[in-house]
């Protein structure tokens, strides 16, 4: 994959890889051995036609490629960015025995990109409809995949977002160097050219509730699919420090409220010496961005080792090429202050890695005696998100599990008839195309539940 200079690249946010030219996915393509009993398929969580849509690209047929890849994806721009293909489709792909896998990725990224410059803008869709009432509550990758699968199906489907655009973690937690926000921008397009409605500034449980949207407002059937957006913290001394960040609020401000702009009217703390806790994507994004707002120094404190980081492996090289910096098998025990309430360092311990987890990780172990301190005047926290309460606790007989997510059967119901669930509001923080996976699964379930129930 092409992609733009380290140094140069880490002053903007600009995107970092520029994408395959015309030529390049011909040949890329021409590797795909057209498997009978194509492995890659099972791998994807939407089950996109990957032999099929290859080898339209190995004809030069680019339109009908991208065509064919969203007939089950409907975020394939989305998705050819940040979905985690080396552990999914590639990682099924039969060349992985001898060679490098077929780029599934990058070649779905090429075809949406193609189809999004030469398309004509879609015009509203002619469908038939069914004169049924659908909410879906959020619009993340779970939201826009029911919601555009219904659509098709003929109900009239009305999207609830709790911010002022939509998109979801689509726009507030990836940066536009990874993910521009005119990807995005373009399928919210598409959605709306479908008949979707979409409602932002509506936040359900505050603004409205699941049992006045069945009862008052003439809604057939309900999903949820408003992500884990609650951040958690170490509890260690210091938290409460001024600097210091969770990832969430972070990335929320100069993403979604444009804070890296220089007219941008949000805040932020632009650091010198950034300090980002945790070693998963979020935290990636959030060290890249710290180093793009100017940080002189931007570093990754984890408590494991590289092997043990949940990153994607090219998340982290890009981070690397980009100079931030590394402090890996170190873990936090207080974030320091100045006398005016300030972050002015990070304590931490040295940690060596014990037996495995029930994540299947190696434990870290601290080692006594290990303590050193880091300057630091920004601390951004990244270590995980869990279940906002706001619209569960407003939900009467809306069942959740121990870690107060809810419940959901296999075709994605809740407790409550009618209300259904998918994404990381159910599974816990994972990833896009699960979670898009869980949307179209759930749109299935509802036509299935509202045709039986005439």
């Amino acid at each position: 994959m092409p992609q733009r200079d380290g140094v140069e690249r880490s002053r903007d946010f600009k995107e970092v890889n520029l994408g395959l030219s015309e030529q390049a996915a011909i040949r890329e393509a021409q590797r795909c051995l057209q498997c009978k009993n194509a492995k890659c398929v099972t791998g994807c969580p939407v089950g996109i036609d990957i032999p099929g849509f290859i080898e339209l690209i190995a004809k030069g047929d680019f339109a009908s490629a991208a065509e064919m890849v969203r007939r089950d994806n409907d975020l394939p721009g989305v998705t050819g960015r940040v979905c985690p293909q080396e552990i999914q489709c590639e990682a099924c792909c039969v060349r992985c025995k001898s060679d490098t896998p077929v780029a599934v990725g990058w070649l779905e990224r090429f075809v949406a990109d193609y189809q999004m410059a030469h398309e004509e803008k879609t015009k509203p869709a002619q469908i038939k409809r069914i004169g049924k009432k659908v909410a879906c509550i959020g619009s993340g990758p779970a939201g826009i995949t029911c919601a555009g699968q219904l659509a098709r199906m003929g109900y009239d489907v009305t999207i609830f977002e709790a911010f002022h655009r939509a998109g979801g973690v689509l726009l507030y937690g990836i940066p536009e160097f990874r993910m521009p926000k005119a990807i995005v921008n373009e399928e919210i397009r598409r959605l709306e050219a479908l008949g979707v409605k979409i409602e932002t500034n509506v936040i359900v449980g505050r603004t409205v509730t699941i049992p006045q949207l069945m009862n008052e407002e003439g809604f057939a059937a309900v999903f949820i699919s408003v992500g884990a957006g609650l951040p958690e913290f170490m509890n260690i001394p210091g938290e409460n420090l001024k600097g210091v960040y969770s990832a969430n609020e972070y990335l929320t401000r100069v993403n979604l409220m444009e804070a890296y702009k220089p007219e941008g009217e949000t805040p932020v703390i632009r650091g010198k010496h950034v300090c980002v806790i945790g070693g998963g994507n979020t935290a990636m994004d959030a060290v890249r961005t710290a180093k793009r707002l100017g940080a002189a120094e931007s570093t990754i404190v984890y408590r494991r080792s590289r092997v043990e980081m949940p990153a994607r492996v090219e998340e982290v090289h890009h981070a690397e090429e980009e100079n931030i910096k590394f402090e890996m098998l170190t873990a936090p025990v207080e974030v320091l202050g100045n006398d005016k309430g300030w972050v002015r360092g990070l304590k931490c311990i040295r940690m060596e890695l014990g037996e495995p987890d029930k994540s299947g990780r190696r434990r870290p172990v601290p080692i006594p005696g290990s303590e050193f301190d880091i300057e630091c005047d920004v601390v951004i926290v990244a270590i995980g998100i869990g279940a906002n309460p706001l619209l569960t606790k407003t939900t009467p007989g809306l069942k959740l599990n121990k870690w107060d997510y809810i419940e959901a059967d296999e075709n994605l119901m809740t407790s409550i008839p009618g209300v259904f669930a998918g994404g990381d509001i159910v599974r816990g923080a994972a990833t896009v195309i699960l979670a898009m996976g869980d949307g179209k699964k759930a749109a299935q379930s509802i036509h299935k539940y509202l045709s039986e129930k005439q």
